[in-house]
């Protein structure tokens, strides 16, 4: 596993950061909760050309526009690419390497 620098982990931090203040925002707005970062920022691994991987979990009237405005939030917001990924989505095969990478919000 790669060691996690300083840089890497002021980036997390920050990015956590915005994400905690945008959460009542973002469950009133998109309907949707914040569970965590995963992928390589998670590990520390992001490169420049990384995107940010989170996974949310939709309420059940969340729509397809709910989806897309979240990540086009945001990606406004924090100036990268972002991939919403459903918790409910996640296919078995993946599930348990994604919910171990997991950084909670």
């Amino acid at each position: 596993m790669k060691q996690i620098n300083n840089d890497t982990e002021k980036q997390l931090e920050k990015i956590k950061g915005v994400l905690k203040d945008l959460k009542r925002e973002i469950r009133n707005k998109y309907k949707a909760e914040l569970l965590g970062i995963f992928g390589s920022f998670a590990r520390g691994e992001q490169t420049s050309k990384s995107d940010l991987d989170v996974l949310v979990l939709f309420d059940t009237d969340a729509t397809l526009f709910d989806f897309v405005g979240l990540a086009i939030f945001l990606e406004e917001k924090l100036g990268i690419k972002v991939d919403i990924v459903p918790q409910d989505t996640l296919r078995k095969e993946i599930k348990e390497k994604v919910l171990s990478d997991v950084v909670p919000l």
